[in-house]
């Protein structure tokens, strides 16, 4: 098995796994598995919904729009992306997750409007110039090929396409990256990509900056409130002792990194050049 295929593999393992789908999809309300934008209240899902609303924001009119949900987990963001006039392509590489997002989507009347695919975003089987946007929520980290990621949406985006997305990242030009090795081993890869590395390689493969929103506090104040909700419904969940422990401490590396500088986390917005 290829490198990448390995790494493809772990992380499909992990979502596909029942404790990693009871802690998402009950922490996370089944909906949204991503970071989400707080204001005055802490409620995770109110604030993971608020960014793909902030997302929608910056892209504009859906009506008719093709577009493609890199990493879709359980289908929140493509459904309110359907209804507001879009028909979505969910990419996901879990057959857990897939299962329930079909499930939703049928329950919320939009199967016509959303087709959830099995795959990987890194080997896309669809023509080249089929879609109007490209999307993808916290997903990108766990490529263990970020190139080939780039290259596929380059390759699927029509002329004039927009790539919306956002992923936590490490701070460029970071050079004692030892703080971050719990993270690198958690995603089992050995880095994560910046927002500089986002920027060039979007750029050499004909790409223009629309807009980078770099909203690194809300990063930590996410991780810090899904580890909250975590410890305090353990009981009601029923996770195991051991995998509860293993997901608070991983989440506290997420706290500990945004609040000392080494990650980032931003909504970026690129165009495909005409």
């Amino acid at each position: 098995m290829s490198e990448v295929n390995e790494g493809v593999a772990v992380a499909r393992d992990y979502y596909d796994s029942a404790e990693a789908d009871g802690f998402y999809s009950a922490i996370w309300g089944g909906e949204d598995i991503h970071v989400g934008l707080y204001d005055e209240t802490d409620d995770i899902r109110d604030a993971s919904r608020r960014t793909v609303e902030s997302m929608i924001a910056r892209v504009g009119d859906l009506a008719g729009k093709r577009v493609v949900d890199l990493g879709s987990g359980y289908g929140g963001a493509a459904r309110v992306l359907a209804s507001r006039g879009a028909h979505v392509t969910c990419l996901n590489l879990s057959a857990v997750e897939n299962e329930r997002n079909r499930a939703l989507n049928a329950e919320a009347g939009l199967a016509d409007k959303i087709d959830v695919i099995d795959g990987s975003y890194d080997a896309m089987p669809f023509e080249a110039g089929s879609f109007d946007i490209a999307w993808s929520q916290d997903a990108i980290l766990h490529a263990p090929d970020r190139f080939a990621v780039l290259d596929e949406v380059a390759r699927v985006l029509r002329p004039g396409g927009l790539f919306v997305f956002h992923d936590p990242m490490q701070a460029d030009g970071l050079t004692d990256t030892s703080a971050l090795k719990p993270i690198y081993e958690r995603i089992h890869l050995p880095d994560l990509a910046s927002i500089g590395f986002y920027r060039d390689a979007l750029v050499a493969r004909d790409f223009e900056e629309v807009e980078v929103d770099e909203l690194t506090h809300q990063l930590g104040r996410h991780y810090a409130r899904v580890r909250e909700e975590l410890l305090s419904r353990q009981q009601e969940l029923g996770l195991p002792e051991d995998f509860v422990t293993r997901m608070a401490a991983g989440l506290g590396h997420w706290v500990d990194g945004a609040a000392n500088g080494n990650l980032r986390w931003a909504i970026m917005v690129y165009r495909k050049k005409a």
